[in-house]
């Protein structure tokens, strides 16, 4: 039997990347705690020491005391080895935020995404602010994630059509990294916010969950998540509800749409979104007395008003959703729907339990409906969390 070329070299690979793990996770450690936790002997572990320290890697950060003998040196992972870059690009801004290899969030910038119609210029534009603004040398930048709300191909990760930012196309991926000269990644935004309340929010303690995105701004969108991966579907198109025909909403003929991606299905919508979408809401909120044109306050003022008017709209919009929600546990069974965005979080857990009644008795098999729990942007959060992870790959990787 031949004996694997390399094989020490592979074991050192191993042995440093189990050791930077275990610092991550368990903050700072000593040689003789390192080495008891990932099985090494006291040589090995402090052979390993010495390397990831040549790297400028890990660090003694101070002394612990123990028995007999001298303190022992506390090693911790070096912050800034590397960092990440995250952006959340809408039609209306992009949120840009930089951390390091740790996670802890060291700066975040907003750009004006009209400042340039070139997705090049104003990615390079976000990046630069944000390294600007940290403090942070480029080239210690080692992964970049960016969230739209485009169709992303699987198979090449670039973008296949966006609606609300129609100059995002194929080949921006190839030329984002061609100038930005590091890892880039482009997800779609609603992904983006399922491995999120995946990681850290409502779905934390499930592997299959949908989550149904409801924005003032884009409308509605899905994610959904099976055995612990994004199911994106053949083309990347898994997700797109807001074309599922429903009871209640037009089809595509019927408003002079002539397909999926009809350029006028925005302004004449069909299928799901023909009920859920911003301007329908406020037109629904309308009929009962609520009046207003931004969808969040309208639906905001509905949950917090407890009135006869904003309880029968509440229960009028949730029985809209729950078409939606009925039709995705009916095919998936997911047990667990996450509803995310701003107009969910309007409507908090007063729209949620509403969702869930009203799906009850449509659906056989009714999941579970939750409200979205990761602060701030879901969607910036879990680009970090995608950039972290593959920053991580790389650098916990490449230490021999």
């Amino acid at each position: 039997m031949s004996q694997r070329p390399g094989t020490p070299r592979l074991l050192r690979q191993l042995n440093d990347r189990a050791a930077l793990e275990l610092l991550l996770s368990s903050g700072p450690l000593t040689r003789t705690q390192i080495g008891t936790r990932t099985g090494l002997s006291k040589v090995t572990a402090s052979q390993l020491l010495a390397r990831l320290e040549e790297r400028d890697l890990v660090r003694v950060v101070g002394t612990r005391a123990g028995g007999r003998g001298p303190n022992a040196a506390l090693y911790a992972l070096v912050p800034e080895s590397a960092y990440v870059a995250a952006l959340d690009v809408s039609a209306r801004r992009v949120t840009a935020t930089i951390a390091d290899i740790t996670g802890t969030v060291v700066s975040e910038v907003t750009v004006d995404p009209t400042e340039s119609d070139d997705p090049v210029a104003l990615v390079h534009t976000s990046v630069m602010r944000l390294a600007d603004t940290a403090g942070v040398p480029l080239d210690r930048v080692r992964a970049c994630v960016i969230g739209t709300p485009g169709v992303v191909d699987p198979r090449t990760g670039d973008i296949r059509f966006s609606f609300d930012l129609m100059s995002w196309h194929e080949g921006v991926l190839e030329a984002l990294r061609a100038d930005l000269e590091r890892s880039v990644v482009i997800e779609n935004d609603v992904n983006l916010a399922a491995l999120a309340e995946h990681a850290e929010g409502a779905a934390a303690d499930t592997s299959e969950f949908v989550l149904i995105w409801l924005s003032a701004a884009g409308g509605v969108g899905m994610s959904t998540m099976i055995d612990g991966r994004i199911h994106r579907g053949r083309s990347g198109g898994a997700g797109e509800i807001g074309y599922l025909p429903v009871p209640g909403a037009p089809m595509p003929s019927e408003v002079g749409a002539s397909g999926a991606y009809e350029p006028r299905g925005g302004d004449l919508p069909h299928g799901f979104q023909a009920l859920v979408k911003a301007k329908q809401v406020v037109d629904l909120a309308a009929g009962y007395g609520i009046g207003g044109s931004d969808v969040t306050e309208v639906v905001t003022e509905a949950a917090g008003a407890a009135t006869p008017e904003g309880d029968a709209f509440l229960d009028a919009f949730a029985e809209r959703l729950a078409r939606g929600v009925a039709a995705v546990t009916v095919i998936l069974d997911p047990g667990l729907v996450v509803l995310g965005g701003d107009v969910a979080r309007a409507g908090g857990a007063k729209l949620a339990e509403r969702v869930q009644k009203a799906t009850a008795r449509i659906a056989p098999n009714a999941a579970e409906v939750a409200l979205g729990t990761v602060e701030g942007s879901p969607v910036a959060r879990g680009a970090l969390l995608s950039a972290l992870e593959r920053a991580r790959e790389e650098v916990f990787s490449s230490t021999v």
